[in-house]
């Protein structure tokens, strides 16, 4: 008993790893343990049952968060676009656009993984989209099976780093942060881990070509009269509508303004540039553009104008990301429909898995809710923050632990378990020592980012082994007999991508200001230093109202 009373916090905290480990619910596991533990502490005398009054309060808090709201929108538009066949569309044409040169699949399933990320938000929608359609494609040219299962894999777990991921709201809601800003934040990270995907897959294709093959001429379905593939009318109208976007953009943006919304609104431009350019060639006949010019700008252009559209609007100050989701879920709506894929089934499947998704995630924060009441009552925030300040190393130390202790966590627990259980232990811890919060944030959601990629529990590699063929098979296409896919094919592809995941950790802890220029659009009064004088001449011929009695700030 006195064992128990000299060490109550560690114990509930490792008492609750082990019931997740064993495979308890997260949500319930967390409720019923803040609830054990709290009756064990009113027993040993840590609080009064007057504590558990603030639990009421405190779920109706949640249930009211109108940042909250965020999550069903953004998880209804991903889901609209993702099943109205915006992947298989996006999958076909950027794979004839990169299918001639070597890695070009590969590298089609990255571009293709990050738009769905910035559209989906879920992994294991993007994960079983392009395990489906570009997994068969890649086995039938030829492709390495781990380079093509760790590409899939790796392009899937994209929508926890790309805005409007909701693994960002939820930890901007965690760390008591703008969802704007964490977004912000999120933004440059999140592509210079798709550029490193790129550049990892072009490397590999350098050294060993036989590990990721060009498609075969007889493959390409877009091919001009004259024999060419048409890439040149692409490059063409690329340019001048990056060369419009430039010059608005220059005219649009004001000086000193983030770079975040720079690269949206240049973005943005690019993409409506283009797309009015491609429109006025064909309602005119102009026969300017190629074919794949033509289907590269309709099938990817419009999806990406939307999500720019939203983060814009959000970036700019414009709408709130709750507003912007809902926005984006009607573009979605709308797209669907001009597309002739919205229908009846489709709108009940995205609403039935938006409303499992979503209840998933409250029950969950209700229960770390009623964990985390009991977890502080028994002084288990104080001894989180004197276990993780007395570490050697100060601050590096401190970042450096959490992120190894993360990393480890990622084995055994998804991102949401992770963010609802431990960033409210070490947000506070943060905070205190000083630390930037919404980098701090961006540092989790890289990391924690691996949870989906870890052998044997990874999510996204469960996802994968579940449309991956089990057995040999003959391609429809070539007759050939194609080899299963492995497990441990799956397990191995994943490790070079995990390498580079915790490459970007590194990269986000030696170079912060990739994140926090964020700021760079804020106001640089510190409010602390603000004074504010007020003059009275009561009893001195002073009249109340007059010039010599207003305040006056400093």
């Amino acid at each position: 008993m006195e064992f128990l009373i000299a060490n109550m916090a560690p114990v509930m905290f490792a008492t609750l790893i082990i019931f997740l480990l064993l495979g308890f619910p997260v949500a319930f596991t967390l409720a019923a343990h803040g609830l054990l533990f709290g009756l064990i502490g009113i027993e040993l005398g840590f609080f009064t049952p007057a504590l558990f009054q603030a639990l009421p309060l405190r779920i109706v808090g949640i249930i009211s968060n109108d940042t909250l709201l965020a999550i069903p929108f953004f998880t209804f538009m991903g889901l609209i676009l993702e099943r109205s066949g915006m992947a298989e569309d996006l999958l076909e044409t950027i794979g004839q656009l990169f299918g001639p040169m070597r890695g070009g699949l590969a590298i089609a399933v990255v571009v293709v993984g990050t738009m769905l990320a910035a559209t989906t938000g879920v992994v294991s929608a993007s994960v079983i989209s392009m395990g489906l359609i570009s997994l068969p494609i890649m086995l039938r040219y030829g492709y390495d099976r781990r380079l093509a299962s760790g590409v899939i894999a790796a392009s899937g777990t994209l929508s926890q780093i790309i805005p409007p991921s909701l693994v960002l709201i939820v930890l901007a809601d965690q760390l008591g942060r703008s969802i704007g800003d964490m977004y912000r934040g999120a933004i440059v990270p999140g592509f210079i881990l798709v550029t490193l995907y790129i550049g990892y897959v072009i490397v590999l294709a350098l050294f060993k070509p036989k590990a990721a093959p060009a498609i075969p001429a007889s493959a390409r379905a877009y091919i001009e009269p004259n024999g060419s593939h048409g890439t040149r009318s692409l490059l063409v109208l690329m340019l001048l509508a990056v060369a419009g976007a430039v010059l608005i953009d220059e005219w649009f943006i004001a000086e000193g303004a983030a770079i975040d919304e720079a690269i949206v609104i240049g973005v943005l431009l690019w993409g409506m540039i283009a797309f009015v350019l491609a429109v006025v060639n064909k309602v005119l006949r102009l026969g300017l553009l190629s074919q794949i010019a033509e289907r590269v700008t309709f099938a990817m252009i419009p999806p990406l104008v939307l999500i720019f559209l939203v983060l814009g609007t959000i970036f700019l100050g414009i709408a709130t990301p709750t507003e912007g989701g809902a926005m984006g879920a009607v573009g979605a709506i709308i797209m669907a429909l001009l597309r002739k894929r919205l229908s009846l089934a489709l709108l009940k499947q995205a609403m039935d898995t938006t409303i499992k998704l979503t209840s998933f995630v409250i029950f969950i924060l209700v229960g770390s809710t009623i964990f985390t009441l009991t977890f502080r009552g028994v002084d288990g925030d104080l001894w989180v923050e004197h276990l993780l300040v007395g570490l050697p190393g100060g601050e590096l130390g401190f970042l450096l632990f959490v992120s190894l202790f993360t990393f480890l966590m990622a084995f055994f627990l998804d991102f949401f378990e992770l963010a609802f259980i431990i960033v409210p232990l070490l947000g506070p811890v943060a905070d205190k020592m000083g630390i930037d919060l919404i980098w701090f944030g961006v540092l989790l959601a890289v990391n924690m980012q691996t949870s989906f990629m870890h052998p044997p529990f990874g999510f996204a590699l469960f996802y994968l082994r579940s449309v991956a063929p089990k057995e040999d098979y003959k391609d429809k296409v070539t007759g050939k007999i194609i080899a299963k896919v492995r497990t441990v094919d799956i397990y191995w592809g994943s490790v070079p991508f995990i390498c580079i995941q915790l490459i970007m950790v590194a990269i986000v802890l030696a170079f912060p200001g990739l994140v926090t220029h964020y700021k760079s659009g804020a106001s640089d009064v510190d409010p602390s230093t603000v004074e504010i004088n007020i003059q009275s001449d009561y009893g001195s011929g002073g009249v109340y109202g007059s010039d010599n009695a207003m305040p006056s700030f400093d």
